[in-house]
């Protein structure tokens, strides 16, 4: 009595110290939290190392589609590498699988910068579409916009 008692407390503390598994809606979100993360410490390598190498972009300040990853890592390196310290916090989003190893997320957001000692806050409408590429989750579409009507 006494081993399996043992033997149910040692499973018990192996599930409660064990993580727990994601399915593809919480793995999907984590590449959205490490985009985040990466925007937030300006770091444009991990930023762009989130997006498949066919993923299709655009930006707030994207005056086209980019299609490249060579035009992703332009677009961050004008956007991230100016006015910072800079931040990204995703304020509410939606989730939606639309297919095996494809994930729809998004939301709203508000970006900020520092410019001339001032923090510049914008508001935005966001869309991440994640995909399944191998062993990894990774961007393969990315818009955002400014919230119509509000000063940005």
């Amino acid at each position: 009595m006494k081993s399996a008692l043992v033997l149910c407390a040692l499973a018990l503390n192996v599930a409660l110290a064990s993580p727990a598994i994601a399915g593809p809606e919480e793995e999907a979100l984590q590449v959205v939290q490490k985009w985040a993360a990466a925007f937030n410490a300006s770091d444009v390598d991990a930023i762009v190392g989130l997006y498949a190498p066919d993923a299709l972009f655009l930006g707030t300040g994207s005056r086209t589609v980019v299609r490249t990853t060579a035009e992703i890592r332009d677009y961050f390196e004008r956007a991230l590498l100016t006015d910072r310290p800079r931040g990204a916090v995703l304020e509410s989003h939606s989730i939606m699988a639309t297919a095996d190893g494809t994930i729809v997320i998004t939301g709203l957001d508000m970006t900020t910068a520092v410019r001339d000692g001032k923090t510049i806050t914008s508001p935005g409408r966001v869309t991440f579409v994640i995909a399944k590429r191998g062993a990894d989750w990774k961007i393969v579409h990315f818009h955002r916009s400014s919230v119509p009507g509000r000063a940005n």
